[in-house]
């Protein structure tokens, strides 16, 4: 398999899918749906979101049950979320703090996502149950379909 061709193909399809969505959770929910289906080694999916400083709650995701709360620093989740940097772990084991939400993973990739003022508005979290999993191709996709998600999970002046 091609990733780099994969994420090419998954960019422009997450893009026409959220279009011009204000809602962002549709935009999450879209977005994980499309990245789970394509992924053959992706066992869970999704977002945990920003809801009060420092803490993390699950958002939209495919796969199974998930923690509901991540302080940020805990887990790969709140590593990337505390650092504001892709976290790319082959062997989640090896991983101090890990979360096991799902003893199965193996592996993982957690990127931050930023809103279009550079405010941390989630992460985006994919988890497989193989290890190795991911790797500098698999970084450099997501990080391009983050970028695209900056605008349309930009909250709306109240």
């Amino acid at each position: 398999m091609d990733k780099a061709a994969v994420y090419r193909r998954l960019q422009r399809q997450i893009l026409s899918l959220h279009g011009e969505a204000d809602d962002p959770i549709s935009v999450m929910a879209n977005t994980a749906a499309a990245l789970h289906e394509a992924l053959p080694y992706s066992s869970w999916t999704g977002f945990y979101r920003v809801v009060a400083p420092d803490l993390l709650r699950v958002g939209p995701f495919q796969g199974p049950v998930a923690c509901v709360e991540i302080p940020f620093g805990r887990g790969v989740c709140g590593a990337a979320a505390e650092t504001l940097r892709t976290q790319v772990v082959p062997d989640v084991h090896t991983f101090e703090g890990h979360i096991a939400c799902d003893a199965r993973a193996r592996s993982e990739i957690v990127l931050p996502v930023l809103d279009a003022h550079g405010r941390l508005v989630a992460v985006l979290d994919i988890d497989s149950h193989q290890p190795a999993s991911f790797d500098e191709a698999d970084r450099a996709g997501l990080e391009a379909i983050v970028a695209t998600l900056a605008g349309p999970l930009t909250s709306p002046p109240v």
